[in-house]
């Protein structure tokens, strides 16, 4: 594997999957969007060293955004080869061992799983050859990003928060973006979930101050291992010993008790008091596609930055999808297929999380049905199991559906019977959610579509040419009409409040549809089938917004929701994009950044669909 960040990046150059811009950029604002283009260009694109960043360090972005690079993050051929091996373990390790002979067939797994964990080292590592203390340990030194227009401020975006239970002792690895408000200190986005959040909790009853240790780099397993949904109580550090196939080697930190891997690029050392009050932290442009908006969150005290000599900072930009974060949570997928299995088993064959549902809100399984109901079975097993339980959408399909497939799963819905397929429950979902007026909680639902036959003959349905505007719905789109039987509707310009569906259906002569999207007007014209289905997923609370009309058609209700209306959300974000100057400003020095034939920004499009000039509507 990989002993340093540099030896990652000497890996994607011989791969050609490395870009070098040698061109003064700026990371506010400028890199984010140069980043943005090439992450929405097919395949991912390739990853992208910024070597003069007006500071002492480079910039690596994009370094895990497409299959290969995230295969050769974690040191695989495919990913594929890393799922094989976890199969194979578990298999091995959950046989049963009826017999001495069986048990001792354990012992080589046993010495196996022993490499993998981490190490203590002595002294220090080159993640200490640099040591900044007092006045001299300024987090503006970094070369932090601040990523789009409505940011709060500069944002760590790729830190692994290293924190310790102080009643167990065991450690915790996980990744909560960090606001810069002043030379020495940050906030700490820990959501109520987040293993670190609890951590906060057990140190606030114990009235004392908690150490937190953020690394930056290194091999880039320890990054994928901060991001990966691991079981409570499990060392981070150990699934990077396993992915990498040889242990992590950590030292102590030097101004607090906390181990960290000795070859990371960054270690950014301090504390949080919880006796302190929370500060104000935000807004920040999420991988949602919207803003997070601003709310209260520690306040984490720098007392010590070090960092090796030939440092290269690592960032990620977030926004509306694709971005990097889609390979990393494609890699979890596959990675975490079989212990997910273990959990519902025998039931779940596959698991796939489309890009447009930015990880949480769109999930589909294939399972292997065998008696009536269980479909509900495996929904609610999911809704609780680890981080699935912040799904949103399920669909549930038969072990025979090619479930990666838009065009067979759209042919299932074509074919739905939507009065008997839809499961409905409550319960939590992200912190980020911003459609639920409840923070964190919320509406799930699931289609059950394990018995439709894909033979079963369709009828076709009629649409009418042209349709005139009825009850605060100005156009229709008929592009998926016979795909999967959905009328997409568009709210007329002036953003009515109330929008009949049914009206508009009635006046038109419109019959036969399965499904109804009610979109919000600036959304015609310029969004794509895979931009619909995310602002489908992320704009509604499904126990508020998904229906049944009267005629049977299924209504999804996506646009934008005024804060001021019951039910709705108390706030409502902006969708994220680079500002008009920014864009700008790219385009003129595409050239200078020697990255080929210009691409155009994605934020011209998603412009659109913002509602005002600031993060929230």
């Amino acid at each position: 594997m990989y002993g340093s960040l540099r030896e990652y990046i000497d890996t994607l150059e011989r791969h050609g999957e490395l870009l070098r811009v040698g061109a003064r950029v700026s990371p506010r604002f400028e890199i984010a969007e140069i980043t943005d283009r090439m992450a929405k260009s097919e395949g991912g694109g390739k990853a992208l060293l910024f070597e003069n960043t007006g500071t002492e360090f480079p910039v690596l972005t994009n370094m895990m955004g497409s299959d290969r690079r995230m295969a050769l993050a974690l040191g695989a051929e495919s990913l594929d080869d890393i799922a094989r091996r976890i199969d194979s373990m578990l298999g091995r390790a959950l046989a049963p061992k009826g017999s001495l002979v069986d048990k001792l067939r354990m012992l080589p797994l046993l010495a196996d799983m022993s490499r993998w964990f981490p190490r203590e080292a002595s002294g220090r590592g080159a993640c200490q050859q640099v040591v900044l203390q007092g006045d001299e340990a300024d987090i503006g030194r970094l070369p932090l990003l601040r990523s789009w227009e409505h940011d709060g401020g500069p944002f760590v975006t790729l830190p692994m928060v290293n924190t310790v239970d102080p009643e167990s002792g065991i450690r915790n690895v996980g990744m909560y973006r960090m606001q810069r408000f002043d030379a020495r200190s940050t906030g700490m986005h820990w959501h109520i979930h987040k293993t670190g959040a609890r951590h906060y909790d057990a140190y606030r009853r114990m009235g004392r101050r908690m150490p937190v240790v953020v690394t930056l780099g290194g091999d880039p397993a320890y990054t994928y291992a901060a991001t990966a949904p691991m079981p409570d109580n499990m060392d981070e550090y150990l699934l990077a010993g396993f992915l990498r196939r040889r242990p992590v080697r950590l030292v102590r930190a030097l101004t607090c008790d906390i181990r960290i891997p000795e070859d990371c690029d960054f270690v950014i050392e301090g504390y949080v008091d919880p006796a302190e009050p929370k500060v104000v932290e935000g807004d920040f442009g999420d991988h949602t596609g919207f803003y997070s908006l601003k709310d209260l969150y520690p306040l984490f005290h720098i007392t010590a930055i070090t960092h090796r000599r030939d440092a290269v900072y690592p960032a990620t930009v977030v926004g509306v999808p694709p971005q990097e974060d889609a390979y990393i949570a494609k890699a979890t997928e596959k990675i975490f297929l079989a212990p997910i299995r273990m959990a519902v088993q025998p039931e779940v064959e596959d698991l796939w999380m489309p890009t447009a549902g930015t990880a949480h809100n769109l999930a589909v399984v294939s399972i292997a049905k065998r008696y009536e109901g269980q479909a509900h079975k495996v929904a609610q097993a999911l809704w609780g199991a680890g981080q699935m339980m912040f799904n949103k959408y399920l669909v549930i399909a038969s072990s025979s559906t090619h479930i990666r497939s838009f065009a067979t799963l759209a042919a299932l819905l074509r074919r739905a019977d939507t009065a008997r397929s839809i499961i409905r429950s409550e319960g939590v979902l992200d912190v980020l959610d911003h459609a639920t007026a409840t923070c964190g909680f919320g509406g799930k639902l699931a289609f059950d579509l394990t018995d439709v036959d894909l033979s079963t003959p369709t009828e076709p349905i009629a649409t009418p040419r042209t349709a005139r505007p009825a009850g605060g719905i100005e156009l229709f789109d008929t592009r998926f009409v016979e795909i999967c039987g959905l009328l997409v509707l568009y709210a007329a310009p002036d953003r009515p409040d109330v929008a009949d569906a049914e009206r508009y259906l009635a006046e038109n002569d419109i019959r036969g549809m399965k499904y109804v999207a009610l979109f919000d007007y600036a959304a015609a014209g310029t969004m794509t089938a895979e931009d619909l289905l995310w602002l489908a997923a992320a704009n509604t609370d499904p126990r508020r917004d998904v229906r049944h009309l009267s005629g049977g058609e299924l209504l999804i209700d996506a646009r934008s929701k005024h804060p001021s209306v019951e039910g709705n959300p108390p706030r409502f974000p902006n969708v994220v994009a680079s500002s008009t100057e920014t864009i700008r400003a790219v385009d003129e020095r595409w050239e200078e950044y020697g990255l080929g034939e210009r691409i155009e920004s994605p934020s011209r499009r998603y412009r659109r669909m913002q509602l005002s000039t600031k993060a929230d509507w």
